[in-house]
């Protein structure tokens, strides 16, 4: 894909991951819709994503947003549909916006159960991080198929896919994502549609800033290259999917040697 003038959604664009993918890509001349519930935020992000493109040279209107909750069915429809009409198609979509609600399955005390992982944090993650990248997907998907020019879906799973303690909900999420990532790589390939997936290791991220110094050597040790990913690490492997029109249904692992 020439990313030049190429129209990418991203889930969760209005900061983090998705705010360095989205100022990567309009760096490189592609035009962004920026999905998002949270719309002080995304009118940010455009004011970022303006500058990135202006630095090199390209036109500060190359990014739009879209306050949607990516896990409701009829906002998904209606917001694809409204960006397929206001940049007149679609050739990329990325599934970034995720959430935690993190908890052990069970905590024991004195050989007492005290607290359980509950229904509502196991269904908070489940629906954003794996139905929304469905209901974006199946939308995103048939707009690339009625414009008969195919495209490509990232989706941004986490090697916490191989399950990670304290992340049952999480865990489950991601690596259901990373098996529809092939179903889907396999579904769709006919209509020269590819599915790829980039799993991050630690990055490096606000929420990461406001961690005790000692949390953070102790995470750091952990991983072989002695350090935490930077956002335009993903940001870079993304590009790096987008361009390259011979890799579908792989999972890319960026976590500095890390398995889990």
């Amino acid at each position: 894909m020439n990313i030049a003038n190429a129209v990418v959604a991203i889930t969760g664009g209005a900061q983090g991951l998705g705010l360095a993918m989205a100022c990567r890509l309009v760096a490189r001349g592609a035009r962004v819709a920026l999905l998002d519930v949270n719309a002080d935020k995304l009118n940010e992000a455009l004011t970022h994503c303006a500058a990135a493109a202006q630095e090199h040279g390209y036109s500060t209107d190359c990014c739009a947003a879209y306050p949607c909750n990516v896990a409701d069915e009829q906002q998904v429809e209606n917001t694809f549909a409204a960006i397929v009409r206001d940049f007149g198609q679609l050739d990329a979509l990325v599934n970034n916006a995720g959430v935690l609600r993190d908890g052990l399955l069970l905590k024991v005390r004195d050989g007492e159960v005290t607290e359980r992982l509950s229904l509502s944090q196991w269904q908070t993650v489940i629906d954003v991080n794996l139905t929304a990248p469905f209901l974006c997907t199946r939308a995103a998907a048939t707009q690339m198929v009625g414009q008969k020019r195919g495209g490509c879906i990232v989706n941004i799973c986490s090697i916490s896919m191989a399950g990670n303690m304290g992340q049952s909900n999480y865990s489950a999420a991601k690596a259901g994502l990373a098996s529809m990532t092939v179903v889907w790589a396999k579904e769709l390939a006919r209509y020269n549609v590819r599915v790829c997936a980039i799993a991050p290791g630690f990055i490096a991220t606000d929420m990461t800033a406001h961690m005790k110094p000692e949390a953070l050597e102790k995470m750091t040790h952990q991983i072989p290259l002695q350090r935490m990913g930077e956002a335009d690490d993903i940001a870079h492997t993304l590009q790096y999917l987008l361009e390259n029109e011979y890799i579908s249904g792989r999972i890319v692992e960026v976590d500095g040697g890390l398995r889990l």
